[in-house]
């Protein structure tokens, strides 16, 4: 693979830096001791927030969690802040996930919190100097390292932080977190590596994939669902493509009306659980006429409309790490083809400082 400083642009070269960024967050949790503190916490419920692709993460640890017993649940900042605060208190651990920690519904939300009957705050962010990494009882910085477009490595990183939080909060200690994450991470690095090797392959087929279809849906469920949701987001943000992400069942009560020769569907199919109802609906939108992409590790999947795209096993926790790929280079090839600057916004901000 070429130097990242051979590259068109940074987006481009942010998107093929993620398994080193998935690689570098891991050695950082095994170097420091962040984690301990988490463990030593007693509370009875774990409330996970965030907005954008910092909140899509979320569904990984609180699927996983909530999956295996925990009163986990996820709230975005905004709604937090405004409609649901009061569910917070001293027995809640707040996990406030933001790759800048300076978004607008983040410092607002620490700002309403601060005082008697304050949550446990864990922090998670890319760098130590932000509002949040300052104001959180715990910092886990992921060093993802300097990104100027839409979240490719802070989101690769993330899940992999997300991945050993998860695991200290089910009642593993830190060692045994740390040292599981870096397995995790390696195995999810070296697949994002290979998938990364044939992306002009991928971008062929995602490009038929969504060519002429004036609909355009990605679908997911569980742990997927941090795939599907960010990859409608970078769809929109960085190539200006409407998307609509939805939880794969959602989809047969109404939107199924949809299915025809002007929809695209992207189906993430890497829930064991589920796969097979996820499988199932996408030969149905395929015999109705849609353009269908299936992303899946499953030896069950079938070649579905605009056919399957085979990622890696990294298991449940890094998955979305890999699903996604595709669908970034989709964003960067649709945005060279408009005749945008990739990863360049014209109206939002990397950092959202007001509401």
């Amino acid at each position: 693979m070429e130097s990242l400083g051979t590259l068109p642009d940074p987006f481009l070269a942010e998107i093929l830096a993620q398994p080193e960024s998935m690689r570098r967050t891991a050695d950082a949790l095994a170097s420091t001791a962040v984690l301990a503190p988490v463990g030593s916490q007693d509370r009875n419920a774990v409330v996970f927030t965030g907005m954008g692709a910092s909140y899509h993460a979320c569904y990984v640890p609180v699927t996983i969690l909530a999956g295996g017993g925990r009163n986990a649940t996820m709230v975005d900042a905004a709604e937090l802040l405004h409609f649901r605060r009061p569910m917070l208190n001293v027995d809640t651990a707040l996990v406030m996930v933001s790759q800048s920690g300076e978004s607008a519904e983040v410092v607002g939300l620490l700002e309403a919190i601060d005082g008697p009957g304050r949550p446990f705050v864990v922090g998670v962010t890319n760098g130590p100097d932000s509002t949040l990494a300052r104001a959180a009882d715990v910092t886990i910085d992921v060093r993802a390292g300097r990104e100027t477009g839409p979240s490719t490595m802070t989101f690769a990183s993330t899940l992999v932080a997300l991945s050993a939080l998860a695991e200290v909060l089910a009642g593993a200690s830190s060692g045994q977190a740390t040292h599981e994450a870096a397995r995790r991470a390696e195995r999810a690095a070296s697949g994002a590596e290979a998938i990364l090797a044939r992306r002009e392959e991928l971008l062929a087929r995602v490009d038929a994939w969504v060519q002429a279809r004036s609909a355009v849906v990605t679908l997911g469920r569980g742990t997927g669902r941090a795939a599907s949701e960010t990859a409608a987001l970078l769809l929109k943000e960085a190539a200006g493509l409407p998307v609509e992400a939805l939880e794969a069942a959602q989809f047969r009560h109404g939107p199924l009306e949809l299915a025809g020769p002007t929809l695209a569907a992207g189906m993430i199919a890497t829930e064991e659980a589920t796969a097979r109802f996820d499988l199932a609906l996408a030969d149905d939108l395929r015999s109705a006429g849609a353009s269908v992409l299936v992303i899946t590790h499953h030896d069950g999947g079938r070649a579905v409309g605009g056919g399957t795209i085979r990622i890696p096993d990294v298991g449940r926790a890094l998955a979305p790490a890999l699903a996604v790929i595709p669908f970034q280079l989709l964003a960067w090839r649709l945005a060279v083809e408009r005749g945008n600057t990739p990863g360049e916004l014209r109206l939002a901000s990397k950092v959202t400082t007001r509401e």
